[in-house]
């Protein structure tokens, strides 16, 4: 039976779920900011809401059956979740669903205290929920690499790893929880490999045909001293399939080598 669904956010991820959902025939609408970078979609609804400046829009969330919350930002989401719960108990009795993040009751950081936040109002909401933690998205190492890699030495910080995973993949599986049953905190997922930040430049370098010194540097702080102990990584679920190396290489690919592999019948 085909459900309605709303989907906050359309970045990458907002974008995908939205997307996915769509195309197995269920109504789903998405609410954001900004229009999706991509153009307003033909296959799902996308109406313009804030969820910052207070109410959300009736039409938004009115008939809902289930709520995919990827709306973030690096201010405000607590207030923002207050906002969209609120608008979801007006509409009924629908089933939130939170995107979260691996580690965030471990790693003292202030974006990271927040997420544990909106974990919290979720939970005492009174709505059926989810959460799903994930590790860091592949877009976000590389956004990470892009800016450590501006100088002729490339500082990364010592003894540290993460488990990148592809957003398309955490997309999939948020669509699976859509249409499944509340499940409270349901098992973290990460990417396929544990790597250091040492690899993870030297992949970025390889992919960008750069040459940096790449240079391990203790990074100070509490956070930092927290993803040394791998507070960040959930080995036990690596679940996911695409390595940082393919993510890299879909990226970087040469346009003539798009086209050849997009082209029908070759």
């Amino acid at each position: 039976m085909a459900k309605r669904i709303l989907v906050t956010g359309t970045g990458p991820l907002g974008r995908a779920v939205a997307d996915r959902l769509a195309a197995q025939g269920h109504e789903v609408r998405a609410v954001s900011r900004h229009a999706p970078a991509d153009g307003e979609p033909s296959a799902y609804t996308w109406m313009k809401a804030d969820l910052l400046a207070g109410k959300v829009p009736e039409r938004a969330t009115d008939g809902v059956d289930t709520i995919v919350h990827c709306a973030s930002a690096r201010r405000g989401d607590v207030e923002a979740a207050r906002n969209l719960i609120a608008g979801a108990r007006r509409a009924g009795h629908p089933h939130l669903i939170y995107i979260s993040i691996v580690g965030i009751d471990r790693i003292p950081y202030h974006y990271y205290r927040d997420t544990l936040a909106v974990e919290r109002l979720i939970g005492d909401s009174g709505l059926p929920w989810t959460v799903q933690r994930s590790t860091q998205f592949h877009d976000l190492i590389l956004s990470a690499c892009r800016m450590l890699a501006r100088g002729p030495v490339m500082p990364v910080p010592a003894a540290t790893s993460f488990q990148p995973i592809d957003v398309r993949e955490v997309a999939d599986r948020l669509a699976e929880l859509a249409l499944a049953a509340p499940g409270g905190h349901v098992p973290d997922i990460g990417g396929p490999q544990v790597l250091s930040t040492r690899s993870l430049a030297h992949s970025y370098l390889r992919a960008v045909r750069r040459r940096r010194l790449v240079l391990s540097v203790p990074f100070p702080g509490a956070a930092f001293a927290a993803f040394r102990r791998g507070g960040q990584l959930a080995p036990a679920h690596a679940v996911g399939r695409t390595t940082f190396d393919r993510f890299l290489a879909e990226r970087f690919a040469a346009p003539d080598v798009k086209r050849t592999k997009s082209a029908p019948g070759r």
